[in-house]
């Protein structure tokens, strides 16, 4: 299997550390919080990845630069591990079904992430939702019009619950967790979500999006409320306890 793994200035030794000391934080949301403010002003690129319906998939690890699902990859697989090498092996868990390398198997949507993944994180809409989640069938990666957004990528029916932006009230906030992984959900045919990023509630008890953001190209943090005000909704999920 060919791979690229890209460190940047993270390196093998201070990832061992961290993992070392955040392995001692019972608390998910914890691990989250710091693990994800690492990466606070990491540039974006959309392509970091390589493969697709004509191209071998090539494994990366690419610290160096983020998009909004690798991101959420690493923070993840972090959270998951007390090594370097083990955070290699749960990056390869998570990105892919089964953790088998290949363009049709890498978890392209963000309910795909989570599929491969239920012992560790969950899906908390409808309970965080307050009574205010909506549901809705699609068919991924189906545009619908006999197009598809990715060659070579099966198509899946699923069932994608979201809670809608206007009534994404106190309510429903108050539920919300630091560490709690959110999508923007797609109002579009074939897509569950348009965006990914983590809810932090900072020092001042203000609530933001962390994310790696194509307009700003870097991880940030954004006001939440304001953030999702003109999306479609919201998609929430929580880590379990490692």
């Amino acid at each position: 299997m060919e791979e690229l793994i890209k460190l940047g200035t993270w390196s093998e030794e201070k990832l061992d550390r961290i993992l070392r000391e955040t392995w001692r934080l019972s608390d998910p949301s914890n691990k989250i919080a710091f693990l994800s403010k690492e990466f606070l002003e990491t540039p974006y690129n959309a392509s970091t990845l390589i493969g697709n319906g004509e191209t071998s998939e090539v494994f990366v690890i690419n610290l160096e630069h983020v998009d909004c699902f690798t991101y959420l990859d690493y923070v993840e697989a972090m959270r998951l591990s007390q090594s370097y090498n083990e955070f290699v092996a749960n990056v390869r868990r998570i990105r892919y079904r089964a953790g088998r390398v290949s363009y049709p198997g890498r978890n392209h949507f963000f309910t795909d992430w989570i599929d491969g993944n239920k012992k560790n994180v969950r899906d908390i809409t409808g309970e965080a939702g307050s009574g205010k989640s909506r549901k809705i069938t699609k068919t991924l990666n189906d545009k619908g019009n006999g197009t598809y957004y990715l060659s070579a990528v099966p198509c899946r029916q699923r069932v994608i619950r979201y809670v809608p932006a206007d009534l994404a009230d106190e309510s429903v906030m108050t539920n919300l967790q630091t560490g709690d992984y959110i999508g923007i959900y797609s109002g579009k045919k074939g897509l569950d979500v348009s965006h990914v990023g983590i809810f932090i509630r900072d020092e001042k008890r203000c609530a933001v999006l962390r994310h790696a953001s194509s307009r700003h190209m870097k991880v940030m943090d954004e006001d939440f409320s304001e953030y999702i005000q003109d999306t479609p909704g919201i998609l929430i999920f929580r880590a379990e306890p490692s």
